[in-house]
């Protein structure tokens, strides 16, 4: 949380740190058959100098990040993924790598998602700024278990898609399509570990 880089690191490495974060790096290092000296040296190779992390912003800074960084990008983006994917599903019908039933799964994330911001920023955000005065134990629980639900979805894009691997004779919309879902992928992921790795925290 605290060392700026890591979560690019990891990423790359394939480690889940959002969803799945909650193990020490010596038990995801052994599951996903990667070397935990090397990761440690690259870890240690990180500079740690001045760049801010979101775990230096105050609550009230933070929950806003969070809604403009991520929540307004994914009202933005997921609806016009859904449209790419519906298009290349109905072209390209019948190809062996065409990711069927992709567009179906992203409107499932929209709905989810979109309910899962609104209750967010209607009532939990509001509450942890105006310094919780309740407990937030069940709501914060509420939000990880649909945390979970949504790398499960992600997990599901990637079988769907091959891994975002586009066929040697994929067109343009086909390689947008999959360049927007990395973007949003990673935005998502790194969305949902801020909420559980540094903001929930405080208030349980």
């Amino acid at each position: 949380v605290a060392l700026p880089g890591a979560t690019a690191l990891f990423r790359n490495m394939g480690l889940d740190y959002c969803c799945g974060g909650q193990i020490t790096l010596k038990a995801a290092a052994a599951a996903n058959s990667l070397d935990l000296v090397t990761i440690v040296t690259q870890l240690r190779g990180l500079k740690q100098d001045s760049v801010s992390s979101p775990a230096d912003l105050d609550t009230g800074s933070l929950t806003e990040t969070i809604i403009t960084r991520f929540h307004r990008v994914h009202s933005k983006e997921l609806p016009e993924l859904v449209q790419l994917a519906e298009r290349v599903e109905a072209v390209h019908e019948g190809h062996a790598s065409v990711p069927a039933g992709l567009g179906a799964l992203l409107k499932t994330m929209l709905g989810e998602l979109t309910i899962h911001m609104q209750k967010e920023e209607l009532v939990l955000f509001p509450q942890m700024n105006n310094g919780a005065t309740m407990p937030l134990q069940f709501p914060i629980s509420a939000m990880m278990a649909e945390h979970q639900e949504h790398g499960a979805h992600l997990e599901e894009i990637k079988r769907l898609t091959d891994n975002l691997v586009v066929p040697t004779d994929g067109c343009m919309t086909w390689r947008a399509l999959y360049s927007g879902l990395t973007k949003f992928m990673d935005d998502l992921i790194e969305h949902i570990h801020i909420e559980n790795n540094i903001l929930f925290p405080r208030f349980l």
